[in-house]
């Protein structure tokens, strides 16, 4: 059988299916350290109904399909472990309906974050999942993405209404609907999210939107540690005020970020707030917030209201990750990310810290603390078995920490390939069952081969 045969039979289309060694390279990896493997092809499909016939085509003759969004995944998602096909959803970026009334949109999964804000800020909405890239809404859904404004907002689970899926046997179902909530059956729509493309692939995604907050206001504000900075951010979420995001970076992050984008914030772990809602509840907040921070060790803070400044702050914090790529030329990133509960936020981030210091790694800490989700970003030279050896001891103990504290081995990213064992180490009795599950819509192992389990 020649697959690019088979599949230009199927798409009619020699512009959309290659076997182009340089586009294989480039479906071949996320943006990670994760080995790389290319695909054997690579489709663009343009509709639901190709998309079925591809996945029909690829059922019947066992070959493995992997979904490919932005490529922006960190634990190695879209790397097609077993070969081969890539289906790229580039072309399918079409916004199918906006219902402003209805505070819902119904978007291709190929549509980005950007693309769709952009869309809908003519209607006074927006969509609110902000993972820092610039990440297609079918891989966000795919890895239950969440980010910035998760603390305000909920993450990628709270904002799916309907999802249209094509099965591994090419039917296609829908789960979910245009209700804000059902109580109809098992909740599928849940199992799908998050599922990181093993039980189906998404073909539509509706929405649920937000309103433009009349006013925001950001902060910026520095301490002396990382766990000051930690306890401090627990203090404001228990004072009820109207934060929409809140962010934390240490002076490692800072430092490469001032040395990337030419800045000169004071190098020292920082919180990055946003708060958000009307004009005399933003007021509030953030006098509330000065005051509140004056007993706890903030050493400076200053407030930004104008948009093209806040929007400068904010790009710091988004381009930390490529700050400390710069600043790590020839090295690799593994970018990890757990989650604790809030009272456990501050003892975790000081537990990390200490923890690459201790081996001596040039690391960073960050995260969305608003929720208890932190990353840590690690450099090591791929060709160098000995710096994997130490990351990887390095990742297992910030993992098993948080795992002690009743937290979790992912709070955004996923499993993929990078986290298999910690998920057996997490929920390992419930592994069988997720199992079962996807022995069942997926008896071939098709989708997605290689991943989670």
């Amino acid at each position: 059988m020649n697959l690019y045969d088979e599949l230009f039979a199927i798409i009619g289309d020699s512009e959309r299916v290659t076997i182009n060694e340089t586009i294989l390279e480039q479906h071949s990896k996320g943006e990670a350290y994760h080995t790389p493997f290319n695909p054997d092809a690579v489709v663009f499909p343009k509709t639901k109904e190709e998309v079925g016939r591809i996945v029909q085509f690829a059922s019947e003759h066992s070959i493995p399909l992997v979904p490919y969004g932005a490529g922006t995944s960190l634990e190695g998602h879209i790397i097609p472990v077993h070969g081969g096909i890539s289906l790229n959803f580039s072309l399918m970026n079409q916004i199918l309906s906006v219902r402003p009334d209805d505070f819902q949109v119904t978007v291709q999964p190929g549509v980005t974050r950007t693309q769709l804000n952009q869309a809908l800020k003519k209607h006074g909405l927006f969509f609110p999942t902000d993972p820092g890239a610039d990440a297609s809404i079918g891989g966000m859904a795919a890895t239950n993405a969440s980010g910035t404004n998760s603390v305000k907002y909920g993450v990628m689970r709270d904002q799916v209404l309907g999802l249209e899926v094509v099965l591994a046997d090419g039917s296609i179902v829908r789960a979910g609907g245009n209700s804000f909530k059902s109580s109809a059956g098992y909740n599928l729509l849940g199992l799908f999210i998050g599922s990181e493309g093993t039980l189906g692939i998404f073909t539509e995604i509706t929405l649920k939107l937000r309103g433009i907050a009349e006013a925001t206001s950001a902060v910026k504000a520095t301490f002396p540690s990382i766990e000051a900075a930690g306890n401090a951010a627990s203090i404001l979420l228990k004072a009820g005020l109207a934060i929409g995001k809140i962010e934390l970076v240490d002076e490692k992050t800072i430092q490469a970020v001032n040395k990337f984008k030419s800045t000169n914030y004071r190098e020292e772990p920082t919180l990055f707030l946003e708060f958000s809602g009307n004009e005399p509840e933003v007021t509030y907040s953030v006098e509330v917030m000065q005051e509140i921070l004056k007993d706890e060790q903030c050493v400076s803070f200053e407030f930004e209201n104008d948009s093209l400044r806040r929007a400068q702050l904010w790009e710091a914090r988004h381009h930390a990750a490529f700050a400390i790529q710069a600043a790590n030329p020839g090295k690799v990133l593994m970018f990890t990310d757990v989650c604790v509960p809030l009272s456990e936020l501050a003892n975790a981030l000081k537990q990390t810290r200490e923890v690459i210091e201790k081996y001596g790694l040039e690391g960073a800490v960050l995260g969305h603390v608003g929720d208890g989700n932190y990353h840590a970003c690690l450099p090591m030279d791929p060709k160098s078995e000995e710096e994997l050896e130490v990351v990887e001891n390095v990742h297992h103990q910030i993992v098993s920490y948080a795992l002690s504290k009743g937290g979790t081995c992912t709070g955004e990213h996923g499993i993929g390939l990078g986290k298999k064992a910690f998920l057996e180490e997490e929920h390992g009795d419930l592994i069988p069952i997720m199992k079962i599950i996807k022995n069942n819509l997926d008896p071939k192992n098709i989708l997605n081969p290689g991943k989670i389990f």
